[in-house]
């Protein structure tokens, strides 16, 4: 059976979405702070198969966990909600590594579409674990790295950087617009789907984030070029450093 984890400390909302879920066939836990989800979460016998992760909690909050999360290896995913809805609060739970967000209040029909939409995309991504690699269309090869897009990794110099959904696809965009400066604010809608006014700023850290797996020296970078005032540009094939001479 599913088991969803919902992290929630609003208790009419916590009620009724595990009410909903469970009437969907789901099996559902539900906590009320952040210290509880994470004693679930990174515990070894702990399985979850989407994780509901409101932001606002008592002790440390959801974008603490969720970065606590990712960091100890746990790549559930994850649906992050959020009473604000601000862009930059949806960008940090990115940046953080949700796998995506709902603005408080929301429609349940909505609710229950992304939850579904999330282990579609988990059951998928376990499936390519026991099957013959990814098809050479969703892969991506420049120089000694490749981007494996299906299973959300990245192979570098030997190492496998596991990548969540939207730094794959952020890094998908920039290869698609290979050689070509993209701005921030391309990025925000074309990614992210955020087209009202915030700080274009925010994207940096995703792409502090790229440069650390990519980049042989992140602080002068090669393949993830900032082009000033302007935005980013993705280079496939740099020239030969004149350093390596």
């Amino acid at each position: 059976m599913i088991r969803i984890l919902v992290v929630e400390d609003e208790q009419h909302l916590a009620d009724g979405l595990r009410f909903n879920l469970e009437a969907d066939g789901y099996e559902v836990q539900v906590v009320e702070t952040g210290e509880a989800a994470l004693e679930l979460l990174l515990a070894e016998a702990a399985r979850f198969d989407v994780v509901v992760l409101d932001v606002m909690l008592p002790g440390i909050d959801g974008f603490a966990v969720m970065s606590a999360m990712r960091q100890a290896g746990q790549f559930v995913p994850t649906l992050m909600l959020t009473a604000r809805g601000q862009a930059e609060d949806v960008l940090r739970g990115f940046a953080a590594g949700a796998d995506d967000y709902l603005t408080k209040p929301f429609d349940l029909a909505i609710l229950m579409a992304r939850i579904k939409g999330l282990l579609r995309r988990g059951e998928w991504v376990r499936a390519t674990a026991i099957q013959p690699p990814a098809p050479p269309q969703d892969t991506y090869t420049f120089g000694d790295k490749s981007v494996h897009f299906g299973q959300l990794e990245l192979h570098v110099r030997g190492e496998v950087f596991p990548l969540t959904l939207m730094e794959a696809n952020l890094l998908r965009y920039l290869i698609r617009h290979e050689g070509q400066t993209v701005s921030r604010k391309a990025m925000l809608a074309e990614v992210w789907g955020l087209h009202e006014d915030t700080d274009t700023r925010a994207i940096d850290n995703f792409m502090v984030r790229l440069r650390r797996y990519i980049e042989d020296d992140p602080k002068n970078p090669r393949h993830l070029l900032t082009v000033r005032a302007l935005g980013y540009r993705f280079v496939a094939n740099p020239p030969p450093d004149k350093k390596s001479r």
